[in-house]
């Protein structure tokens, strides 16, 4: 299968190199030091079920150059979703399946503005990964997990297609039959831990050392919970619970993207996670208390530092 990964950092090198490493034909779009890393010496990934270390079919920051795939994955930040969907048309023919993995619970809908609703399927991946040095990602899950589907939950060739290509590359895919209750369940626990991460400046051993900041965790997650089924997401009563279960079960060392990011001082998803979640609470009329407090906390470094 061709394959093309628009952003190939952490989570798009990942399943690209795995990709890649089961045969795949497989085109990297990256840019900067990192592309030139790739170019000369190949993509490592450390971590995860093996190490590895390939040399794509393509690597470049001109997708023209790939043309039309199969199957797009979409991996990059959401300030950058737009302008990644408008350097993707080359790479959309009439068949090309296109898989949004951002963080978050409107992707779809704004890759598919873009390239066209109908090209595009429901996405999201569980994975925790990041660039540690140019040409090599570090890899923190021992899992690489890839949820996708139809947005009206019936089956189809093409997500048939792509679960059988992630087969024998060490990614468990999973088709799923309500894409929508996917991500929205992934949304609550993201939005949750990333906020709770981000506003003590820490991993999760940070949140750990007292009971009342990681209650936190649930707390949040049940009032995003309760924003979803406001908007007629059947997510379980004990949704805050769940996620909060989910959280302890990752080791100390563990930490959302979010919080690595402030603490680097450069720009965050804010506006995708925590500052959707608000939104949408005020729009519905849910009280959202502890996240509202915790999102006006963020914005003076919603931009970096």
């Amino acid at each position: 299968m061709k394959i093309a990964v628009v952003g190939a950092g952490g989570v798009g090198g990942v399943f690209g190199a795995r990709l890649a490493a089961a045969g795949h034909e497989v085109g990297l779009v990256a840019r900067g030091a990192h592309l030139e890393a790739i170019r000369s010496g190949g993509l490592r990934v450390n971590g995860g079920p093996r190490d590895l270390h390939v040399r794509p079919a393509f690597a470049t920051d001109r997708p023209g150059e790939i043309g039309a795939a199969e199957v797009v994955l979409v991996a990059v930040k959401q300030w950058d979703l737009e302008s990644a969907g408008e350097a993707a048309r080359p790479l959309v023919g009439p068949e090309t399946t296109v898989v949004p993995l951002q963080n978050g619970i409107d992707a779809r809908e704004r890759l598919g503005a873009i390239l066209g609703l109908d090209r595009v399927i429901g996405g999201t991946a569980f994975i925790n990964a990041f660039i540690g040095e140019p040409g090599a990602i570090e890899q923190r899950t021992p899992f690489n997990r890839l949820v996708f589907g139809e947005w009206d939950g019936q089956s189809s060739a093409r997500v048939e297609a792509l679960a059988a290509a992630c087969g024998p590359a060490d990614i468990e895919a999973v088709a799923s039959a309500n894409i929508e209750l996917d991500i929205w369940k992934k949304f609550v626990f993201l939005v949750a831990v990333s906020s709770v991460n981000a506003v003590v400046r820490g991993n999760n051993g940070v949140v750990r050392r007292c009971p009342e900041t990681e209650a936190l965790i649930g707390i949040c997650a049940a009032e995003v919970a309760a924003i979803g089924r406001a908007r007629g997401v059947p997510l379980d009563e004990d949704a805050g619970e769940q996620a909060a279960r989910l959280s302890a079960s990752f080791g100390d060392d563990g930490i959302a993207s979010m919080a690595a990011d402030l603490i680097r001082g450069t720009r965050l998803e804010l506006p995708w996670l925590a500052g959707k979640a608000v939104a949408l609470a005020r729009e519905a009329g849910v009280p959202a208390p502890a996240l509202e407090t915790i999102h006006a906390a963020l914005l003076p470094w919603q931009d970096g530092a």
